[in-house]
Order: structure tokens, then C-alpha cells, then sequence
């Protein structure tokens, strides 16, 4: 279940990241990709950290955060 308080125009919000759900503390429309920085639609946020209370835009962005020597660029 989506805990919003309404639509706040293209205003960040503050999210309490739970198991399996998250509460909105401030309202607003996204979050903040932890890795990337991109903006994230609450209604589309899917991938995020309980333990480190931030938010991820794709999957890859989790593996990089806990993986970051995973992604080593080939020359």
C-alpha cells in the first residue's frame, strides 16, 4: 500500500524506508536515486535500502551500492 498524503507539485519528499513499504514523511512527488541522483516518482519506487534509508532508481543501482567493485569498466 502507497502511504501519500496527497500531490505536492514536483516537490522532493522525506520517506521512512520500511520492510516491504515506506511512509511518506513529507509530502511530495519523488525521491532521489542514492546512487544515480535520478528523481524517482513515489508511485514508480520499487527498489530501496531499509538499512541505509535511501532510495534506487533500477536495480543496478543496488548492485552498485553494495557492489561497487562489480562494475569495473573494461579499457
Amino acid at each position: 500500500m502507497l502511504n501519500k498524503f496527497g500531490q505536492s507539485s514536483q516537490s522532493e519528499a522525506r520517506v521512512q524506508y520500511l520492510d516491504g513499504d515506506f511512509r511518506v514523511i513529507s509530502p511530495g512527488t519523488y525521491v532521489r536515486c542514492a546512487v544515480t541522483d535520478a528523481r524517482i516518482p513515489l508511485d514508480e519506487l520499487k527498489y530501496w535500502s531499509v538499512d541505509l534509508q535511501e532510495a534506487y532508481a533500477l536495480p543496478s543501482a543496488v548492485l552498485q551500492r553494495h557492489y561497487p567493485g562489480a562494475f569495473k569498466t573494461s579499457s
